[in-house]
């Protein structure tokens, strides 16, 4: 296949019907990027080629035209000193020039209508590539997210959670025991005179400052 071949393939390729149609289309579109990056290298050597051959014609006939130029004199000298068969010399001359000339000229043209296809094919395989590499980074996307998803759905289904979780209900359950545990040291047990005193000091010292500021409300309200 040449390259114009695969150019033009590429540039006409449906990338979204391509990755579709794929079995893998990460790797799929790793190897559709790899190939437009080495169709572009060779289009541009080409293009450079050509630029190349441009600048060489355009040296061509500047020197064809410089010489067609100073035969064209040369006959008009001669011809004034009526040496006709020098002037004839001279037009000969600058005829072939002038040939050579238009010959190259064609060639110009043909190159320069080269260089316009290929700025147009860069421009078009340079717009899938971009368009490939975004494909790229969307596929990584939805392949990391998908890779993270699974790894989730393989932790929920593969027991480790039940069993956090039922680690978790016995610790509960031990908590409970060692606070019963503290608890059940107060299980029958009578409390002290002491206790009891200083238990109706407190509710004693509550019920007063309760009724010191019952009394400062009223003031307040009076």
């Amino acid at each position: 296949m040449t390259i114009f071949s695969r150019l033009t393939d590429i540039v006409h390729s449906n990338i979204n019907s391509l990755l579709d149609k794929a079995e893998d289309p990460e790797k799929m579109i790793r190897l559709m990027i790899q190939e437009m990056e080495d169709t572009l290298v060779e289009v541009r050597s080409t293009a450079v080629k050509a630029i190349a051959d441009k600048k060489e014609i355009n040296r061509r006939l500047e020197k064809l035209d410089t010489a067609a130029e100073e035969w064209q004199e040369k006959a008009e000298f001669a011809l004034s000193k009526n040496r006709e068969d020098l002037a004839k010399g001279a037009l000969v001359a600058k005829a072939k020039l002038s040939e050579q000339a238009a010959s190259l000229r064609e060639g110009l043209a043909a190159t320069e209508t080269s260089l316009s296809k290929y700025n147009e094919d860069l421009a078009q395989l340079q717009a899938k590539l971009d368009e490939a590499k975004a494909k790229k980074k969307a596929i990584e996307i939805r392949m990391k997210t998908a890779q993270k998803r699974v790894k989730i759905r393989q932790t929920l289904h593969d027991g480790r959670v039940d069993d956090a979780m039922e680690r978790y209900s016995t610790l509960e359950r031990r908590i409970d025991e060692l606070e019963a545990d503290a608890e059940s040291f107060d299980l029958g047990k009578e409390r002290t005179l002491d206790e009891e005193f200083i238990e109706l000091a407190a509710e004693n010292a509550i019920v007063d400052e309760l009724e010191r500021m019952k009394a400062k409300l009223a003031k307040k309200q009076s």
